[in-house]
């Protein structure tokens, strides 16, 4: 009796359609797909809009490509960075990916 019952309660419903079962399969993976992938993706831009619009002069910045500098012109959509005593490079906005420090002198 036992092995009856358990085999009840492991059969599929009756009446349970395979494409309804494919569609909540399909559902699930596009949302375990948006809560890792998509949804951190968009955060991380918003951040990295935020931190592009607040800069400005004196901010101790480093580029996409791992140079250093301080901030001495914002512009709408460059910046001049001092990186050395005499070197100052101009650079899109969108390049900068991380402040560094707050106001130092420039």
């Amino acid at each position: 009796m036992a092995e009856l019952t358990f085999a009840v309660l492991m059969a599929p419903g009756e009446g349970g359609s395979p494409a309804m079962a494919l569609i909540v399969q399909l559902a699930l993976i596009f949302l375990i797909f948006y809560w890792l992938l998509i949804r951190p993706q968009r955060k991380e831009k918003e951040r990295h809009q935020a931190l592009i619009a607040g800069l400005k002069k004196g901010d101790e910045v480093a580029t996409a490509g791992g140079i250093i500098g301080t901030i001495v012109h914002v512009d709408t959509d460059k910046i001049t960075v001092k990186t050395a005593e005499n070197t100052r490079l101009v650079l899109e906005r969108g390049k900068v990916s991380r402040t560094l420090g707050g106001e130092t002198d420039g």
